[in-house]
């Protein structure tokens, strides 16, 4: 038997009760939402969209402004004129800066407790991996985009970045 069914005064439309029990029955399963909903949060995603059998779910979320990112890109530069390397080598124009690829976090060596991949004074060749970022889960290996002497490091092990943000000076 059919669950009662009221309708919308404004409307007129059907309402359908319970929503979490219709959802039920139809096979939805809402940790499942609620997962992927924090994973929109967790990778600044405004939507995901998922499709099983005959199971579509799409997860969305507005996003506030567009500009945000792009207000956002240039604060990390005091942040890293602020750092214990010289403030010449720490401006993102530096010819030598190496520039985050994406945002994410900035790892300085292979595992905790390991030694770094490289440090102030070390010699580096043209795609060697002087740190690591973490992007959604993703180890990605940052490699070095010229050869020579690190004379700064910008950022600290575990240091969320942002895209652009300069990490290295290489002269």
């Amino acid at each position: 038997m059919a669950a009662p069914r009221s309708t919308d005064k404004k409307t007129g439309t059907p309402k359908s009760g319970n929503n979490t029990s219709a959802m039920s029955k139809e096979g939805v399963d809402q940790d499942l939402i609620r997962q992927l909903a924090a994973l929109l949060k967790e990778t600044d995603l405004s939507e995901i969209e998922i499709e099983t059998g005959s199971l579509k779910l799409r997860v969305a979320r507005q996003v506030g402004q567009v500009s945000v990112p792009v207000a956002a890109a240039p604060a990390p530069a005091p942040a890293a004129a602020a750092a214990p390397a010289p403030s010449a080598p720490g401006d993102a124009s530096h010819p030598g800066a190496l520039l985050s690829p994406m945002v994410g976090t900035a790892y300085l060596a292979a595992e905790p407790g390991a030694a770094p991949f490289v440090t102030v004074g070390s010699k580096v060749s043209v795609g060697q991996t002087v740190l690591i970022i973490e992007a959604m889960k993703t180890m990605n290996h940052i490699p070095a985009t010229k050869a020579g002497t690190v004379v700064a490091i910008l950022v600290e092990d575990g240091q969320p970045i942002e895209f652009g943000e300069p990490l290295i000076v290489v002269e």
